[in-house]
């Protein structure tokens, strides 16, 4: 009887408890069209440099196309990250695919200039003098002929630029030139490219989806 007591008063607990059953969310076109518009920003941007990685890789030739262009998004996206945090501590407001849009630029813009600097240094027939970001010299600025200099400067502005949004966090005058830095900043994004094309006399090298982006851009 010992033994019956605790298996009887089990299995009355049993099915006299009932568990809420949290039912599956009604996926309907509106939700469908959500989630593809927040995929879309996301990876949108990306697209049209992989057909601009893929040529460079084949071709073994940078000369087509300005590494200048993802310093300029680069910096546009790390100041739109600070921006996010911004609007989230002051706003509250949290807009997670813009958040995951800048991250992935910020990482596709480090291996595009991953692949110029590798190119490039295989395409010298003769060693050229090694040019890094310790060195300071505003002469090569963005031309360093290893791949740690571009991210050392990368790491810089964004130390740099955080501790200042860490100090006028509450300032929303600063708030909106960093939100207008980062707009700005992107609006640009096809002259440095336009000027490579002026110097080569020719848009040979540089993907057409990236111009029809560069478009849309401007």
């Amino acid at each position: 009887m010992s033994t019956q007591m605790p298996m009887t008063y089990l299995h009355g607990f049993i099915t006299s408890y009932h568990l809420p059953i949290t039912m599956p969310q009604e996926i309907t076109v509106t939700k469908l069209i959500s989630w593809f518009s927040a995929g879309a920003m996301i990876f949108g941007g990306v697209f049209p440099f992989i057909p601009q990685y893929r040529d460079i890789k084949r071709s073994g030739n940078t000369e087509g196309f300005s590494t200048f262009v993802c310093l300029t998004l680069l910096i546009a996206n790390i100041l739109r990250i600070m921006f996010w945090f911004v609007k989230l501590f002051i706003l509250s407001l949290m807009d997670l695919p813009l958040l995951a849009q800048s991250y992935i630029m910020v990482f596709t813009m480090l291996a595009m200039v991953h692949l110029c600097v590798v190119t490039k240094r295989k395409s010298e027939i003769l060693a050229q003098k090694q040019r890094k970001f310790s060195d300071f010299d505003m002469k090569y600025f963005w031309k360093w002929t290893d791949f740690r200099s571009y991210l050392e400067f990368s790491a810089l502005f964004t130390a740099v630029v955080g501790f200042w949004t860490y100090i006028f966090l509450y300032n929303m005058i600063y708030v909106e030139i960093i939100g207008f830095l980062a707009v700005f900043a992107e609006a640009m994004l096809g002259a440095p490219q336009f000027y490579r094309n002026f110097q080569n006399k020719s848009t040979q090298g540089m993907s057409r989806l990236q111009i029809l982006y560069q478009d849309n851009q401007n």
